[in-house]
């Protein structure tokens, strides 16, 4: 990391340079072009090309930043440098007010969330348009003084755009390799799930938004006086959003210099066109690669070159010895419950999945939650994790009470989960996967010693192997198996197992039952989801049985299989018959 900063600085520096080396004005306004661009489609790519957020309004965070210059410099007669700030921080207040409502609400994502930020875009626009901001005529800002920090007004307002850029990138490149840029990943992959595993998803998605939407307003004030005369019409437009798009897209959207990249490569191959008066054919032939990229090269070119370049995670490079896992005393049942849950209730549009359930699950036991399909059990596993609020009820954990908290206040607080179908991040390694949640589950280990935790439990579930192999790329044992590593991962108190027995050979289910006992005797305790009865009798201390939401019966394996509900609520038919 100390390598790619200091390259970064060093080309800055260098960079910075010209103003003094008597080159003709081309060279500066083709390379402020450059960086300006550059500074929209890094900032645009720390929401959407991060989190997944695809976001059509960057055009309306940009325009807040001109025209807070504009507004600043020419009608108050601020200096140029002091309007910056606040051009950057009007449109990161914006965008974390404009956050704070849209992010609460679920179905606002994908096209949902594009086309409404397109929408603010012309919004904003007819605001200032029919306002004292701008009136209709525009702003001029022909006497608002260039700071001198240059031999020209060019060479400041290049330098001044160098610094700006220098700065996005290095934000950039600090979101993607921080805590901040797994967890945006790790939404953009499957955001119900990360907020599970512990990713506190709203903050980090107002986090990256904010950002995003203050960059871009820097690269507006600075244009503001580059162009020096400000009208909605040229700065509310489709083209910003449209033109960041392309520029991430081709560098790669999963790297943080991806879209300096894309940025480089458009603006150059746009003004060579232009330049040759082929301007329509310019903008041809950049939809023409786009095309090209998104079929053969979907990660970018900057993505597709270090994927081909990229060298597994080696576990004997890694500094420091493997920890091992805080001491644990082997598994005692106890009649002290860990988790409570009193009249818990869950309704799905006036289908009452859950129903009043009080249910006890105590210290060190392996609790098998039981019946037929449709009655209740994976929901029951849902809300207790925060998958899905509760309707009704409480539920209390290790004497805290959880009713109504978010999902990964679960995680942290020591709940961990499986999925009855695999739902692992798929752009992540098997590594990366179970690492992650060592971060942010109950754990919260930094990302080294995260690292050396998701190498012991990928050991002690047998994918050493395949660690660095993407999810896709594994069978369903192997699946199932990551699953439960990256639940192990996050050391919790309570883990919830749905169905991992399901859909494997018998000899894979021997495998799992062993490993299942293994999981117990480091002294966790297990809700355990399943169909197959072998496995339920074998590792259960004690059964609850479930049955159109209502708890029916439970108490010893032996002794509730013969109940007269249980066989009628399986059989549908009474006991005696």
């Amino acid at each position: 990391m100390k390598r790619t900063l200091t390259l970064v600085l060093a080309a800055g520096a260098g960079l910075a340079c010209i103003p003094w080396l008597g080159l003709p004005a081309f060279y500066e306004s083709f390379l402020y072009l450059v960086f300006h661009w550059m500074i929209l489609a890094l900032s645009w790519n720390i929401l959407s090309g991060y989190s997944g957020y695809f976001s059509f309004g960057h055009g309306a965070f940009f325009g807040i930043g001109m025209y807070t210059t504009a507004v600043l410099g020419a009608k108050f007669d601020w200096p140029f440098l002091a309007t910056l700030p606040f051009a950057a921080l009007v449109p990161a207040l914006f965008g974390l007010g404009l956050g704070f409502v849209v992010f609460r609400v679920k179905s606002v994502r994908g096209e949902l969330f594009a086309l409404l930020t397109l929408a603010v875009t012309f919004v904003v626009a007819t605001i200032i348009v029919n306002t004292p901001i701008d009136g209709g005529p525009g702003i001029y800002l022909n006497t608002v003084q260039v700071p001198k920090i240059a031999p020209s007004p060019a060479s400041a307002l290049y330098l001044m755009v160098l610094i700006a850029a220098i700065v996005t990138l290095l934000v950039a490149w600090k979101v993607q390799n921080s805590k901040l840029g797994i967890g945006l990943f790790a939404i953009h992959d499957d955001e119900d799930v990360a907020e599970v595993m512990g990713v506190p998803t709203f903050r980090y998605k107002l986090l990256a938004f904010a950002l995003s939407c203050g960059l871009a307003g820097v690269a507006g004030g600075i244009h503001a006086l580059f162009v020096q005369y400000v009208t909605t019409a040229e700065t509310f437009n489709i083209t910003v959003p449209l033109t960041v798009v392309l520029m991430s897209v081709l560098g790669g959207t999963r790297w943080w210099g991806g879209p300096a990249i894309g940025a480089a490569a458009i603006t150059g191959l746009l003004y060579a066109f232009t330049a040759g008066d082929h301007a329509v054919a310019g903008r041809a032939a950049v939809g023409g690669i786009l095309v090209v990229v998104i079929l053969f090269m979907p990660e970018g070119v900057l993505g597709t070159l270090l994927k081909k370049r990229r060298k597994p995670v080696a576990k004997e490079v890694l500094p420091g010895p493997t920890p091992a896992p805080p001491p644990r005393a082997p598994a005692v049942v106890t009649s002290r419950p860990l988790l409570e849950v009193r009249g818990l209730s869950k309704a799905f549009k006036g289908v009452q999945a859950l129903d009043k359930v009080n249910l006890q699950v105590r210290q060190g036991e392996i609790l098998g939650l039981l019946g037929p399909n449709g009655s209740g059990k994976s929901t029951f596993i849902n809300v207790v994790s925060g998958h899905y609020p509760l309707s009704a009820g409480e539920l209390v954990f290790d004497g805290q009470v959880l009713t109504g908290a978010p999902a990964h206040r679960m995680a942290q607080a020591g709940i961990a989960r499986t999925y009855q179908i695999p739902r692992p991040f798929k752009h992540m390694t098997v590594l990366e996967n179970v690492s992650m949640v060592a971060m942010f589950g109950c754990a919260s280990l930094d990302a080294q010693a995260a690292t050396r935790e998701a190498w012991k439990w990928l050991e002690f579930t047998g994918l050493q192997d395949r660690a660095n192999a993407l999810p896709d790329d594994l069978n369903l044992h192997q699946r199932k198996f990551l699953e439960l590593a990256r639940a192990l991962a996050a050391r919790p108190r309570l883990v919830l197992l749905d169905e991992v027995l399901s859909g494997l050979t018998p000899g894979e289910i021997n495998e799992a039952i062993e490993l299942i006992r293994r999981i117990r005797d480091q002294g966790a305790t297990i809700v355990f989801v399943e169909h197959v009865m072998r496995a339920v009798m074998a590792l259960t201390d004690r059964i609850v049985v479930l049955n159109h939401g209502k708890l029916i019966a439970q108490g010893q394996a032996t002794e509730v299989m013969q109940d007269s509900e249980v066989v009628s609520a399986y059989l549908g038919r009474p006991a005696h018959a």
